[in-house]
């Protein structure tokens, strides 16, 4: 899941770069252990944690019970940061990308 869908945003980073678009992934997890995943599978884009789900919370997107901690969901947010789309999905990984870049299309 995580994995697909980070390799999506790092692999159609031209697509995200034609609308002049900053990819960031944020997750719960340590700068350690973002840092080794990042490393891992070369990403081009920071990733932010999120360590006691501050941000999560704030967004609406973290889970109260659960192995999951977080819902997997992708926001695309204007240079205002007024939201502009969320796009939330569990199992289509790619609906994230689709779904942002048709977002910055409109």
């Amino acid at each position: 899941g995580c994995t697909k869908e980070a390799c999506s945003f790092r692999d159609n980073a031209s697509a995200f770069a034609d609308f002049h678009a900053q990819r960031v992934g944020i997750s719960m997890d340590d700068v350690a252990k973002q840092a080794e995943f990042s490393s891992q599978h070369n990403f081009d884009y920071p990733l932010l944690a999120d360590t006691d789900g501050a941000v999560a919370k704030s967004y609406g997107v973290k889970r109260a019970i659960g192995l999951l901690k977080v819902k997997r969901t992708t926001f695309v947010i204007n240079q205002d940061r007024t939201i502009r789309a969320v796009i939330s999905s569990e199992f289509n990984m790619n609906a994230h990308v689709d779904q942002a870049l048709a977002a910055l299309a409109n």
